[in-house]
């Protein structure tokens, strides 16, 4: 209650709105264009402000912030100043405020600051017609959500900015009329000529002539020295191109058995190109037989682009059409779902056309085949939304990005189910799991190697008690899940975590899933190997030093209420950024510190998480709740018998008998003990007995056992 009150007044003030208004007086002008001497008043429309050279505007600064999500992996936004100049390219980039320790702990701001930096000269106009991917991404080890996250803020502030000032020739990205959806009850066949005369089949046509012509334009020396042979008048290329996803068009191309087969085989949301061609050049290529991608032909609409796979294409044998022409090459590509396609919105397909110009160099060239559905086909819809407060496409696009990290992912999340569904195995069925105490040894080395080696050196996927403090935090602001989803691993565990508090306690996190807790365990076991001596420390010394890791959690969890930031770096006591994240890349106190827990735990097993580790007193206070008590146990446990509590690898269980769920990490050491022929004195006397009955029955001389037998025969009384 007297922590409440003084905080009270701290969280109740108001906190300074972060706006380019804030930071601007922080940043020189010259910062974000060479020269440049003073910014202008920011705009009401859009809320940019022209940096000045000499008085005339040189570009226009924006926040990232202001027009797209920045939101890091620490749960707060990631602030970027930028500068954008009439021909739509960055001319400087500064980053002004993030609160990213979570990850970035341990990596200069420097490098940080020199990456953002880099983005400047970044042509937008190239972003556009690439859908944001013309630019090579620079990732940071330790902090590659961040980096993403970055990555796509300038990217997509600055095309949101360009397009509302109309910088570099960029339109605003929504339909000059109102959107508009497809009329799919027309379903009437037409012949080539109606569909080639309104528009429904769009052509490029190129002759060897403008080919040459188009290579000597580029003034590519080697490329103008290897002409295409032939007429100037012969056909390099006839491109057409259909939208076969509408009814009237498809049915009128394919026919009505390959247009069902098409609509039977198309996803929600998926649509299909029907690309023909003829001429000496193949728009397919041969590249798609070795790589499986058509890399000659791509679809470019807006901001976003599609390559096809070969798993998207089918090839058509003939058109239904009887006036079509003759074509060499008929094509089904299918745009899958998520690409972001309107079928109603005008678009284009990319021709690249190739020349050798030496053994494996060449020369390329692009040409667009345009279209735009007939307006017959459409109907009208709902307007489309503003440009700058975007809502629905802003939460579109912070979907796409965790979408996009989470499919980047997916063979580690696909190893971290693995490893969550051998494990609920294990404890649901720990008994049998138990029973071979070699067996069961070597399982959990192993398995604690792939959880230090791929969890944590490879994914990077280290929880943290500073996970939990930006959590606090996004619970003070707003919840969003945007900035969980970012960590597909870490969210996976998570949630994992949750799942376990309920069943089983804290355990199966800290003793099987956490990589340094892994780490420490297999430090000891080398210790053990090389004969060092192992100290218990004295029940009571060890009973007293327990809560000081719950108070190290209190004391953070304190600290974050105040300034998640100044938390975050008293969380440094946490040596899993430098052990884990970091492979101990650090500077040499934070090695030190990692090193000298370690070396603790060479003596004493897993001495970090016994005494100091603030997670695992998170963690241990909400598994008081936990519903099952799966460990097995004697009465005689205790009294008279301590071989488990002598045994316990963290000294969970009291001299009494009871183990302690607050510490007990679940190695199910204890049930190997329960089975134990050779350690258990309960299973030990259980045999005796059993061998001496045994005895007793092999010892009985042959004939009708005595009276007082269980097996004897009753007396009959004549």
């Amino acid at each position: 209650m007297a922590l409440a009150l003084i905080l009270a007044p701290i969280l109740a003030a108001p906190a300074r709105a972060d706006s380019l208004a804030s930071f601007l007086p922080d940043i020189s002008p010259s910062d974000l264009v060479p020269g440049a001497d003073g910014f202008g008043p920011i705009r009401t429309d859009v809320p940019v402000a022209p940096v000045l050279k000499g008085g005339e505007t040189a570009a226009w600064a924006f926040l990232t912030s202001d027009f797209v999500g920045t939101t890091g992996y620490s749960g707060k936004p990631i602030h970027v100043v930028a500068a954008i100049n009439a021909d739509a390219v960055m001319t400087g980039v500064k980053l002004v405020k993030h609160s990213e320790p979570i990850v970035l702990v341990g990596i200069p701001n420097s490098k940080m600051i020199r990456l953002t930096e880099g983005y400047a000269g970044l042509d937008l106009k190239a972003e556009a017609a690439a859908g944001g991917e013309a630019h090579d991404l620079d990732i940071i080890s330790g902090a590659t959500v961040t980096i993403m996250v970055i990555d796509d803020s300038i990217v997509r502030g600055g095309l949101k900015v360009a397009r509302a000032l109309g910088l570099g020739g960029l339109s605003p990205a929504r339909p000059s009329g109102p959107p508009r959806e497809i009329d799919m009850s027309q379903t009437a066949v037409k012949d080539w000529i109606t569909l080639a005369g309104d528009g429904s089949v769009r052509r490029l046509t190129l002759d060897v002539g403008q080919i040459n012509a188009a290579f000597e334009a580029s003034g590519d020396a080697r490329a103008i020295g290897r002409p295409a042979p032939g007429k100037a008048s012969a056909t390099f290329i006839d491109m057409q191109l259909a939208l076969v996803s509408v009814p009237t068009i498809g049915r009128s191309l394919l026919g009505e058995a390959e247009y069902q087969n098409l609509t039977q085989a198309l996803e929600p949301g998926e649509q299909a190109i029907l690309v023909m061609g003829r001429g000496r050049y193949s728009f397919k290529g041969s590249g798609y037989v070795r790589g499986g991608i058509f890399d000659r032909i791509q679809l470019i609409q807006g901001d976003q682009s599609v390559r096809f796979v070969d798993r998207q294409h089918k090839r058509i044998g003939a058109l239904a059409a009887a006036d079509a022409p003759e074509f060499t090459e008929l094509d089904l590509f299918r745009i899958p779902a998520d690409a972001g396609f309107d079928p109603a919105a005008p678009f284009r397909l990319q021709l690249l056309v190739q020349r050798a110009v030496g053994a494996v160099q060449k020369s390329y060239l692009t040409f667009d085949l345009g279209y735009r559905l007939p307006e017959r086909y459409l109907l009208p819809a709902a307007p489309a939304p503003e440009l700058v407060s975007d809502t629905t496409g802003e939460e579109a696009a912070k979907t796409a990005l965790w979408q996009r990290i989470w499919k980047d992912r997916t063979g580690q999340i696909a190893g971290l189910a693995a490893m969550l569904l051998v494990l609920t195995g294990v404890f649901f069925f720990q008994f049998q799991a138990t029973a071979n105490e070699r067996v069961f040894y070597w399982f959990r080395i192993g398995f604690l190697t792939v959880s230090l080696v791929f969890l944590g050196w490879y994914a990077n996927a280290q929880l943290s008690v500073v996970n939990l403090m930006a959590l606090a935090g996004t619970l003070r602001s707003g919840f969003t899940w945007d900035a969980f989803l970012l960590d597909p691993l870490v969210f996976i565990q998570w949630f994992a975590v949750a799942a376990a508090l309920i069943f089983w306690g804290r355990g199966a996190y800290c003793g099987w899933l956490c990589p340094f807790g892994a780490l420490q365990e297999l430090v000891n076991q080398i210790g053990r190997a090389l004969r060092l001596p192992q100290w218990t420390l004295p029940w009571g010394l060890h009973e007293r030093l327990w809560p000081v890791k719950y108070m190290i959690f209190l004391g953070l969890f304190g600290l974050s209420m105040i300034s998640i930031p100044m938390a975050e770096t008293y969380a440094e006591i946490e040596p899993f950024k430098t052990a884990i994240i970091l492979k101990f890349m650090r500077d040499w106190p934070f090695v030190v510190f990692a090193l000298v827990l370690l070396g603790l735990g060479l003596f004493v097993e897993r001495f970090y998480c016994r005494y100091l580790c603030p997670l695992g007193a998170a963690l241990a206070i909400p598994a008081r709740m936990r519903m099952f008590d799966w460990l097995r146990r004697y009465k005689e446990c205790g009294n008279p018998c301590q071989t488990c509590a002598n045994e316990c690898p963290v000294q969970a269980i009291h001299p009494t008998g009871e183990i302690n769920p607050n510490e007990c990490i679940d190695c199910l050491h204890c049930q190997v003990l329960y089975q134990s022929e050779n350690k258990c004195p309960v299973v030990i006397k259980r045999i005796k007995r059993r061998a001496k009955v045994g005895s007793a029955d092999l010892q009985m001389p042959i004939g009708d056992p005595p009276a007082n037998h269980p097996n004897a025969k009753p007396k009959t009384v004549s």
